[in-house]
């Protein structure tokens, strides 16, 4: 990972571990003892009924100390942890905090998730893949996600028992899925169980910020935007001069960025004739009103994707966020809203990405003679590669067509001393006898893939397993697939393996 000059307006520090220490000195002047008792009591509640582990039992604890500070990631709730990307987001996290507590032994260092738990693309969040297949849980649609009832659930616990068949790891995966979505009333609750049941000796810490005494610590931010449109005007201006280095904009702000949370409802608050409207109803409010609403009610109150970071950094001491590269590129959009809101800026770590193999997976690709490189390409190139590597005739005509443009710059030459009106015939021909070139290679590919097809198959095969879909396996497969395959030594591999800082893509042999 390599800092890029042009970027450095858009983000505060570069993750490097000696960055830190500047990070936590600033970040410390922000956090307040009461809002650290407020954070920790507020966990403590949503930790009840949960089975943690020491370890995050005392991070909890740690919170309300002014040597603690966080490391957090942040993802949908996902059914059963949706892409296996999950896993590497949170495991880049815990190992940040190990690797900073090894440089910073005076600090205590806590690995967050954060559930985004207020969002409403229930379409993102309510399946799985599973071998090639969607799994789905279907009920209606409205308000914010993690207040969802888990009613229908156990129709999916049912399908995937007949899914993940018999055996040790397959009876894990049930037990996971049946105590979560079947034993807890709402997809929080249920998020909270699963994670903390794959990650809690790890001391991980999950937080639903959709609580009133964590908005309350909000209640600031909220009012100077929709009195003042901060977010608008920062990001907007942001937004331009991104555009203008030829980055793409990933969201582009609201005049108020916020939403107005109820029972199955989640919509925008707009401003339009001198009052302010919950979109789509009849609620509502003058200035004073609004205000008064909000100061009783702050739960009622929801970021969108511009000021949930905002939230997310008032209400936690944190020193960076770890996600992806959309994730990424969000945040570079939003440094400015910070400056504006006078909330400090986190570290912005892009997350490890990783490809894992099995040892049979990786004795076949050996014996086939397929390299790492090679799998990553897209399947025609793949194949096409594959034909001329195992073909015993020469099926690359690059050299036929060097010698016929070099007969042809002759004949080039040939006419402009001669007669200057035989170019264009000259370039025609040329144009035709490359063009055959070209055709006669492809003819005899394809030949040779008919005559190879067998070959073939096998190393599609291999790559389809690793790249299924043709998309990269941690976008699309589902944890379960590898926990069938390795069950409980997956995620100690991983976190032995991971290295958040280092930024290299891994590719990894289990």
């Amino acid at each position: 990972m390599d800092e890029n000059h042009e970027l450095k307006p858009l983000y505060h520090r570069f993750p490097k571990l000696e960055n830190f220490k500047q990070q936590i000195e600033e970040k410390a002047l922000s956090v307040t003892p009461e809002s650290r008792v407020v954070l920790a009591n507020v966990l403590k509640q949503q930790y009840q009924s949960t089975d943690a582990s020491e370890l995050t039992l005392q991070n909890i604890e740690s919170l309300q100390s002014e040597n603690t500070f966080t490391i957090t990631t942040g993802h949908q709730l996902n059914l059963f942890t949706g892409p296996l990307y999950f896993l590497h987001k949170i495991i880049s996290t815990i190992n940040l905090t190990k690797q900073l507590k090894d440089t910073y032994p005076d600090f205590n260092f806590v690995p967050i998730y954060w559930m985004a738990s207020e969002d409403h693309d229930f379409d993102e969040i309510n399946y799985f893949n599973f071998r090639g297949k969607k799994i789905q849980w279907n009920r209606k649609d409205g308000g914010a996600v993690g207040r969802f009832n888990t009613e229908g659930l156990d129709d999916v616990l049912d399908i995937i028992s007949a899914e993940f068949g018999p055996g040790r790891h397959a009876d894990t995966l049930k037990s996971w899925f049946k105590e979560a979505y079947i034993n807890h009333n709402n997809l929080s609750d249920a998020t909270r169980y699963l994670a903390n049941a794959l990650f809690t000796e790890y001391g991980l810490v999950v937080l639903d910020a959709d609580d009133k005494e964590l908005k309350k610590l909000f209640i600031p931010q909220m009012k100077k935007e929709l009195l003042e449109q901060t977010a608008f005007n920062a990001v907007s201006d942001t937004n331009r001069n991104i555009e203008k280095l030829g980055f793409k904009i990933q969201v582009n702000p609201r005049e108020i960025n916020l939403f107005y949370l109820d029972e199955n409802l989640r919509e925008r608050i707009v401003f339009e004739d001198n009052v302010f409207k919950v979109n789509t109803t009849n609620l509502t409010w003058n200035k004073g009103e609004l205000l008064k609403h909000l100061d009783e009610m702050p739960e009622r109150f929801s970021p969108n994707v511009i000021m949930r970071p905002i939230y997310q950094e008032v209400i936690l001491p944190n020193l960076c966020y770890i996600g992806g590269g959309g994730e990424m590129a969000y945040w570079f959009q939003l440094k400015s809203n910070f400056e504006a809101q006078n909330v400090t800026f986190p570290i912005l770590l892009l997350r490890n990405s990783v490809l894992i193999k099995t040892e049979k997976q990786a004795r076949k690709q050996q014996s086939l003679d397929i390299t790492d490189t090679d799998l990553f390409l897209k399947r025609d190139s793949f194949i096409n590669k594959r034909v001329r590597k195992i073909s015993n005739i020469n099926i690359d005509f690059s050299e036929q067509t060097e010698h016929l443009k070099h007969q042809f710059v002759g004949l080039h030459q040939l006419a402009k001393d001669t007669d200057k009106s035989f170019l264009g015939a000259v370039e025609a021909q040329e144009k035709k006898q490359l063009k055959g070139l070209q055709h006669l290679e492809k003819r005899l590919l394809k030949a040779q893939k008919r005559k190879l097809a067998d070959q073939i198959a096998r190393a599609t095969e291999l790559q389809e397993q690793l790249f299924p879909n043709n998309s990269l396996q941690e976008r699309n497969t589902n944890f379960s697939e590898l926990y069938l395959e390795f069950g409980e030594v997956l995620i100690p591999e991983l976190l032995k393996s991971l290295e958040p800082l280092e930024g290299d893509f891994t590719i990894l042999t289990i």
